[in-house]
């Protein structure tokens, strides 16, 4: 399954250090079900978008995913890969951006086509082959129409996605420069959101987060000393503090760290997806690993 991983301490920046695949790991054990992508997306201090990701096609680029980045800002997005839809290749993996903002997504969209259809001229925006770049796409339009308001953006096309297409899951990540928003939708993969004082819960610790399974790990000295936010596909710590978000939840971290969420999609998708539903690979990925 996708790995999804946001960080927000703004307005503060951070030095965060991250391993995309954690190097102490049996490699003999990740190769039985290796990632197809890593990528990791931050901001420097003017507001510039970068990103750093790569395929691991046929197991290659390991040393890239296994390397360790120290970067700083005051948002980051991390994310692990498993295709659904679109081949091994950079274009496809995540982050992916548009408009300044960063974006990655777990989960199934269908019927591509009628997606196409309806993103119009805006398709243009789309570089690579997959549902996620396409919803973004849409998020991103939507966010123009709404005079710029990313939250009426991703509920706008997050509704018309759950009303018209096959889905079975539209958990998404989205950060500026200073903000991150969270959505969860349907009730398929979870999604949880720990609000980390300076030095954690017990006030003298700095993050040192671990995914379960070796694909991520992201340490930060800097965060001893200030207030974070951690969107994640699962719990990273042992911090009892960990909140499970509800199926349809919007959340919203904004350039002071104050924290905002409602369910912003009630309704169950239209067309709902099983695993059985799906292709064979993407199945594979949306199976926990």
């Amino acid at each position: 399954m996708c790995r999804l991983f946001g960080l927000v301490s703004s307005p503060l920046r951070t030095h965060a250090t991250f391993w995309l695949l954690d190097a102490p790991d049996s490699l003999s054990v990740q190769s039985r079900r290796e990632p197809d992508g890593t990528g990791l997306g931050y901001f420097d201090a003017d507001g510039t978008p970068e990103v750093h990701k790569a395929a691991i096609a046929a197991y290659e680029d390991r040393a890239f995913a296994r390397e360790a980045r120290e970067v700083e800002s005051a948002t980051f997005l991390a994310h692990i890969r498993y295709a659904s839809t679109g081949g091994l290749d950079v274009r496809n993996t995540h982050p992916f951006e548009q408009a300044g903002r960063l974006f990655a997504h777990n989960g199934v969209i269908e019927d591509l086509d009628r997606l196409d259809r309806h993103l119009g001229e805006d398709r243009s925006l789309v570089h690579g082959d997959t549902d996620s770049e396409r919803f973004f796409a849409l998020v991103t339009r939507e966010t123009a129409a709404h005079g710029g308001d990313v939250s009426a953006g991703i509920v706008s096309a997050a509704r018309w996605v759950a009303g018209n297409l096959p889905l079975y899951a539209l958990n998404i990540i989205l950060v500026t420069a200073r903000e991150l928003w969270a959505l969860r939708y349907p009730a398929t993969h979870e999604l949880y959101v720990l609000r980390r004082p300076a030095g954690g819960h017990h006030g003298s610790r700095h993050l040192d987060h671990a995914g379960s399974h070796g694909h991520l790990r992201v340490r930060s000295a800097h965060l001893g000393e200030r207030s974070s936010v951690v969107v994640a596909s699962e719990p990273m710590d042992e911090s009892p503090h960990w909140q499970l978000m509800a199926p349809g939840e919007l959340l919203h971290v904004g350039p002071d760290l104050r924290v905002t969420s409602h369910i912003a999609v009630s309704d169950p998708p239209a067309h709902p997806l099983t695993l059985s539903d799906l292709r064979p690979e993407a199945a594979a990925s949306q199976r926990p690993a």
